[in-house]
């Protein structure tokens, strides 16, 4: 494919993904259609749906439309590149501008240049402060890539010259001891011995450092409340001898765990709703809780553009929810861990505050958050654990 023509695809395809098709399934169907689409197409397309959609108000604002080929009009604009080049309707290009997009717009300014939805932009700033800025522009890039060293498995240098001799080259993180940061050959990964035999895992910087803040220890029973596909589950597994156990309200989300904690040498039990109470208590329970995703929209911009003001709320009711259930199940010395993927004082330090203020035997032994502009995922996590009452 040509360059115009891979421009081309992408604008269908996020034409489809502004109707409200997920991004990965229009892919998918584009890909299908596609036989003639060699693996860098595949990868140009995907990128250019992806680099659209995290920045999808600003380059919309630049290209005049909120459409494919308004997003990536926009794009080319703002790096720098003669749209007429591309859109020439020669062959598989875009068809050639019209009067009316040859009027370049002025240029997008403040939440719009930042690519931030405009009834969020209050919340995000008074939560990031000084620094909102820097993480708005920060989610307007792609993520990059974290692997988790699994040391059951073998050390981190033992990684690195394993993906090395793949073709895969990293770094060390200075999040978490055990996170490297792929610089060369990412797209090898999955087809790699050091991925499949289970001595690394894909798993962002922070994911990992939030793990490495709880208090593990030898023996140990721990539960994972809202394990979703299970990478703390492992990464728990992985830093002590433990009982583990993972659940989630939807169990068709732990699907591969099985096969992946097998991979990783781990232990970790599914357990279903119905069997919390029976399993309990547990010395420890984490809650990375349903979020807003905010400090991962990198990785999901579309998250970004679907999230609503009325979303949110449920979200934070959902969270209070969650952690109020998850608190009956920890053992009277135990440890409640309440984690988020986002960046949101609501969906953090507030509501941590909130389940303290209505659960006063409850109290706050820690907390910590990370941000995007700092080169990881944005997380938050804090550790309670039960008031000690004097005679």
């Amino acid at each position: 494919m040509t360059p115009a023509a891979r421009l081309q695809a992408a604008i269908e395809i996020l034409d489809q993904v502004l109707a409200g098709e997920p991004a990965e399934k229009a892919l998918t169907s584009w890909g299908r259609r596609s036989r003639f689409a060699g693996s860098k197409d595949r990868a140009a397309v995907r990128d250019h749906v992806f680099d659209a959609v995290r920045c999808l108000r600003s380059h919309a604002a630049l290209g005049g439309s909120r459409s494919g080929r308004g997003l990536i009009l926009g794009a080319l604009r703002e790096a720098g590149q003669d749209p007429d080049e591309f859109f020439t309707g020669q062959g598989h290009a875009p068809a050639p501008l019209t009067d009316a997009e040859r009027v370049q717009p002025p240029a997008p300014v403040g939440p719009e240049a930042l690519d931030v939805p405009a009834w969020l932009w209050p919340e995000f700033s008074a939560s990031l402060g000084d620094q909102a800025e820097a993480a708005a522009l920060a989610l307007r890039r792609r993520a990059p890539v974290h692997l988790r060293v699994n040391t059951a498995r073998g050390t981190v240098e033992q990684a690195v010259k394993a993906l090395a001799g793949e073709g895969i080259q990293t770094v060390a993180h200075l999040a978490a001891a055990t996170a490297l940061e792929v610089t060369e050959g990412a797209r090898k990964l999955r087809n790699a011995k050091p991925y499949q035999n289970g001595l690394v895992e894909l798993q962002d910087a922070a994911s990992q450092a939030v793990t490495d803040r709880l208090p593990l220890k030898d023996g140990m029973k721990v539960l994972d409340y809202c394990a979703g596909g299970g990478g703390k589950s492992l990464a728990m597994a992985a830093r002590a001898s433990l009982q583990s156990f993972a659940h989630d309200a939807d169990p068709r989300r732990m699907k591969d765990l099985p096969e992946r904690a097998a991979r990783a040498g781990a232990r970790v039990s599914l357990v279903s709703t119905s069997d919390l109470d029976r399993s309990g208590p547990f010395d420890l329970v984490l809650c990375d809780v349903p979020c807003s995703g905010s400090g991962s929209w990198r990785r999901a911009p579309e998250g970004k553009w679907r999230l609503t003001a009325e979303g949110l709320a449920d979200l934070q009711r959902l969270q209070g929810e969650i952690l109020r259930k998850a608190a009956g199940l920890v053992a009277p010395d135990g440890v409640l861990a309440y984690a988020t993927c986002s960046m949101l004082d609501g969906e953090n330090s507030a509501q941590v505050q909130r389940f303290i203020e209505e659960s006063p035997d409850w109290q706050l032994e820690g907390q910590h958050g990370w941000q995007v502009q700092d080169g990881t995922d944005g997380f938050y996590v804090a550790m309670l654990t039960r008031a000690k009452r004097g005679c």
